[in-house]
């Protein structure tokens, strides 16, 4: 019981959070390739060297293209992208980790426009 719910609320968390984003929140991305942000992900996830390997390189591919998304203002871009670097993820991680992954990333994102929201 309790994992079919875990799993409804990643599921649901997933696909509002995800769908939902405006071109700016895409820049949340960006922390996922900071040193210290990397090393909390490390420890959370409890990934192998091969992992964190992967998920670094990843990691800067995906802010590089976020980058240039926003620069030319283009969020299907930004969404593609943003999707490819999950699917890549999910291939990379247990499940657990994939899942545990989703609840942080949307929980960072939410957070972000709370804060965006509390300053207007």
């Amino acid at each position: 019981m309790k994992k079919v719910l875990v799993t409804l609320l990643i599921a649901f968390a997933s696909v509002s959070g995800s769908m939902a984003m405006e071109l700016n929140e895409y820049k949340v991305f960006y922390k996922l390739n900071n040193e210290v942000t990397f090393k909390s992900l490390n420890r959370y996830l409890k990934l192998e060297e091969c992992q964190q390997i992967k998920l670094k390189d990843k990691f800067v591919a995906l802010e590089n293209d976020i980058k240039a998304a926003l620069s030319e203002g283009d969020a299907e871009a930004a969404e593609q992208s943003m999707n490819e670097s999950l699917e890549y993820l999910r291939s990379v991680l247990s499940e657990e980790q994939f899942d545990k992954f989703v609840l942080a990333l949307n929980a960072t994102i939410n957070y972000s426009r709370e804060i965006l929201y509390a300053a207007n």
